[in-house]
């Protein structure tokens, strides 16, 4: 029988890249992995109890090999049942079960469009289903995996981001980013990344934005606003319809993310920090005026 691995929570709940976790972590008295049925214990827990976007509660279930027919896939079988597989001993799952229960809404409107791409693609081939990824799946995989939901109460700090002015962002402005700019890790991917921080380490971010009375909320009230701002957005076809819509984020230049950033010449490397294409800070100015 396979062992699981190890499971320091108590390292866990020292990350500041694993913070919106932490609600999560502090209800585990674990020293493995969390197995299927303490992800579910933990689901039951919750109040009001989780729904995907068909209404079916969700669920966690061991994870079928083999050819499948189109309703016991993935995402189909995600939204119509709520039964979201999960591999047994699986790092990456297991932390994608946690994002579940941190954002719920959110991911059942990833799960949603999927869903309904998916569908979608099938009739205008003239058939039942199809798996063909296209380029809403692709952004809405690339947000599930690799986002990072940056909030932000000063335009101006957007703006620096989305045109990758780093230095002046996280360095020149980096109290200003301490009390109007938040980042939240949403991907499983990158949350699993997160576990081993290394340079080169980027989120793809997705820009909301917020009252400046946000930063002074209570972590899981913050959390719940996020899940819902989120969800919303997502619920809008037009948005995320491209990977463009997404603005990448060197995470170990936040402030407060890693030792090494404390000093400027950190944000002088160039091949993490690097210039990019112009014209985000206008998707930006449109997003705000949602």
């Amino acid at each position: 029988m396979k062992q699981s691995p190890a499971w320091d929570n108590e390292a866990l709940l020292q990350s500041p890249l694993l913070f919106p976790l932490h609600p999560l972590f502090s209800k585990f008295n674990l020293t493995n992995l969390p197995t299927l049925q303490d992800c579910n214990t933990l689901l039951q827990s919750m109040q009001p109890p989780i729904k995907v976007q068909s209404g079916a509660l969700l669920r966690f279930v061991p994870h079928e090999d083999g050819k499948l027919p189109f309703e016991r896939q993935y995402e189909p079988r995600c939204y119509l049942d709520g039964e979201v597989p999960t591999r047994l001993n699986n790092l990456h799952d297991v932390l994608n079960a946690l994002v579940w229960l941190t954002f719920p809404k959110s991911k059942a409107a990833i799960n949603a469009r999927h869903y309904h791409a998916l569908t979608k693609e099938g009739s205008a081939c003239g058939i039942a289903s199809s798996s063909e990824r296209g380029a809403t799946r692709d952004v809405n995989t690339l947000l599930d995996e690799s986002g990072v939901i940056v909030v932000y109460g000063n335009t101006e700090l957007a703006d620096l981001l989305g045109d990758f002015q780093w230095k002046e962002l996280f360095w020149q402005r980096r109290q200003q980013v301490r009390a109007g700019m938040d980042f939240y890790i949403f991907g499983h991917g990158l949350y699993e990344k997160a576990l081993q921080p290394y340079i080169g380490m980027t989120g793809q971010g997705l820009l909301l934005p917020v009252g400046l009375e946000f930063f002074n909320w209570p972590l899981v009230e913050r959390i719940k606003h996020i899940d819902c701002l989120l969800a919303d957005y997502l619920a809008v076809p037009e948005h995320c319809r491209k990977t463009g819509d997404l603005s990448p984020v060197p995470l170990l230049g936040i402030p407060g993310w890693s030792i090494e950033n404390e000093h400027a010449s950190y944000y002088d490397n160039t091949a993490y920090f690097r210039a990019g294409r112009h014209g985000k800070s206008s998707l930006i100015k449109s997003i705000s005026e949602c």
